[in-house]
């Protein structure tokens, strides 16, 4: 399995992951943001994404100190001042979070901030457990999880249908 905490494995990958390392490198997001432990989620590093699928990154924010964080994307300009940026403070699992969205060349960008290491996320656990069962499971059972993310299903009620789960955001992580 792939060490999914560092992005050099982007760099042998397929096209969009080479492209998505290509850029995350070109901005520096990983070197610059360090302190905040940045892990690529998601399906792009699984090989499950479509056309339009963004790059998760997650962070561990202490929203305490949220405008620390915002000052070191800013100041660090890993997002350009003349990009649209969309910032929201969703509530999971009863605490506050904060997402920022934007555009970097061809991807969509979504930052993701929660108060909880990166490797305890369920973004990143998500992740591991769809890597594991994709392994387990196939090429077909993959190309059926693509198939379904097409058709507008997200990435885990696409596993749930096809495992045949009643709550996939939690039966995965019992996986």
């Amino acid at each position: 399995m792939p060490d999914f905490t560092q992005i050099d494995y982007l760099k042998d990958g397929n096209e969009r992951q080479r492209k998505a390392y290509e850029i995350l490198t070109k901005h520096h997001f990983f070197e610059k943001l360090k302190a905040y432990s940045p892990i690529l989620a998601g399906t792009v590093p699984i090989e499950i994404d479509i056309e339009g699928s963004d790059l998760d990154i997650i962070f561990e924010v202490d929203l305490r100190f949220e405008e620390d964080f915002l000052d070191d994307l800013m100041f660090s300009r890993l997002i350009p001042n003349d990009l649209e940026t969309k910032v929201e403070y969703p509530i999971i699992n009863g605490e506050k979070c904060i997402t920022l969205n934007f555009m970097l060349g061809e991807f969509p960008i979504e930052i993701f901030g929660q108060n909880k290491p990166t490797i305890e996320q369920n973004a990143y656990l998500h992740m591991i457990t769809e890597y594991k069962i994709l392994k387990e499971k196939g090429e077909e059972f993959k190309q059926k999880i693509i198939e379904l993310k097409k058709q507008g299903i997200k990435t885990e009620p696409a596993f749930g249908m096809l495992l045949g789960l009643e709550n996939p955001y939690e039966d995965l992580l019992k996986f």
